[in-house]
């Protein structure tokens, strides 16, 4: 079964459900009733509580995930959408905001209080949450198919910022959660846990995870429309720092 037709066989069975909140499931990460409980359940895992840095998506379902690290003192990052400039990341940093650092969780809080950094201006991050359609027990993935977060964390690699080893989370209703057979390429960012509202499910971490940006997957105009591509291809290809290993 291709990607596509494993998001649309995912869309359809949640909205049939009745599962998801507005403003739906189709061509989107389905911000899935439950999405709370499953916050809650991520923040009783050792993996959140050490945490000082976490990155995120823009996925709505991680809006009570963002609020919580917040609320406890953490610092998130999260894209600048469509990555359209050079400081392509926004830093929300609680300590700068005084009382109710909440209202930065969400992209127009954010936009209001956060600071853009450029990937190699980030805090090495501790975790980093990805917004799925689909993830397998194996921690396969499927994202909603532009290919962001994918990139997000190639950035991110590339800088330094994140390692082999940090632990990458998704939080998802149990609909999302298939065996059917995901196909994973060499950018495909995998999970290392997933977290339902009522279950925490630790992958075996059967499939590597990318080393930096593969420009030979990347077409020419993708490049050319983000800042960070383009400054990255211009600077030189990928060689590893031991920030990356």
């Amino acid at each position: 079964m291709t990607k596509d037709a494993i998001r649309h066989k995912v869309w359809t069975r949640v909205t049939a459900a009745g599962v998801v909140r507005f403003p739906g499931a189709h061509g989107r990460i389905p911000n899935f009733l439950g999405a709370q409980r499953a916050a809650r359940l991520l923040s009783q895992l050792t993996i959140w509580k050490r945490a000082k840095v976490v990155k995120f998506d823009l996925a709505a379902p991680q809006l009570p995930l963002r609020r919580a690290a917040l609320n406890e003192g953490k610092i998130i990052y999260i894209p600048l959408p469509g990555l359209r400039a050079e400081r392509c990341f926004l830093e929300i940093d609680p300590a700068r905001l005084g009382h109710n650092p909440w209202r930065a969780a969400s992209l127009r809080g954010a936009l209001k209080y956060g600071r853009p950094v450029a990937p190699h201006e980030v805090h090495p991050v501790d975790l980093v949450l990805v917004g799925s359609v689909a993830v397998s027990r194996q921690g396969a993935r499927v994202g909603r198919g532009n290919g962001s977060s994918d990139l997000e964390y190639a950035l991110l690699r590339r800088a330094g910022k994140v390692r082999e080893y940090t632990p990458i989370v998704s939080t998802v209703h149990p609909l999302q959660v298939i065996d059917d057979r995901i196909a994973m390429r060499a950018h495909d960012v995998p999970v290392d846990f997933l977290v339902t509202p009522d279950q925490v499910i630790a992958a075996p971490s059967l499939y590597p995870r990318p080393r930096g940006i593969l420009w030979d997957l990347l077409p020419d105009e993708r490049i050319r429309a983000i800042p960070a591509l383009r400054k990255g291809r211009r600077d030189g290809r990928d060689t590893l720092t031991p920030g990356q290993l």
